[in-house]
């Protein structure tokens, strides 16, 4: 099933799985997944910067996608609906790692070893092209609302509508907001 799946519109799929045999629901959700998992990894990556928790949160994404799904509207974009979910596991993501660098500088010493650092070693990911780390860095930099229309149109190539859905933001808030995103990133370079 699972080149038929391919196939298939995406609306098609969640139909499938919604109201099809139970023997047709994994194939169903697994074809989803294999479509739009690639796209939902670069977004998360882009927005966290660790190839590895990208991955813990790409799983993340896909059972919160799977509890939820019977609460997708078919009418609008399964790609945009899938980023939103992804982009507020990664905001989760950015409010637990800042509790427990918190409670690194607040808790005693002792206390602090038992944390788990979850920053990503320098060293280690290290990219020999200098300009697509200094980019990539400037884009973890800005503020949420400038980073994520910027990383859903620029990187995972969401039309500016896509992306306002994503966001539930108007069309022309993500414009705006991409154009002032790539304008921090061009000062930032200057």
């Amino acid at each position: 099933m699972s080149a038929g799946s391919d196939a298939l519109e995406d609306a098609e799929l969640v139909a499938r799985y919604l109201t099809g045999p139970p023997a047709g629901r994994q194939p169903a959700f697994a074809g989803l997944m294999r479509r739009h998992k690639q796209p939902l990894y670069r977004l998360i990556v882009a927005q966290i910067g660790d190839p590895d928790d990208a991955l813990d949160l790409l799983q993340e994404s896909f059972v919160s996608a799977h509890a939820a799904l019977g609460r997708y509207d078919p009418s609008r974009s399964l790609r945009a609906w899938l980023a939103r979910i992804a982009i507020n596991k990664c905001r989760d993501w950015h409010r637990r790692r800042r509790v427990r660098h918190f409670l690194a500088r607040v808790l005693p010493i002792e206390a602090g070893e038992r944390i788990a650092d979850t920053a990503p070693d320098a060293q280690a990911h290290a990219i020999d092209r200098d300009d697509l780390a200094r980019t990539l860095a400037g884009i973890r930099r800005l503020p949420a609302i400038l980073r994520d229309p910027l990383i859903l149109c620029a990187i995972e190539q969401l039309s500016h509508a896509e992306a306002a859905e994503a966001l539930g933001i108007t069309v022309k808030a993500v414009e705006t907001r991409v154009r002032r995103a790539r304008a921090l990133l061009d000062a930032d370079r200057a």
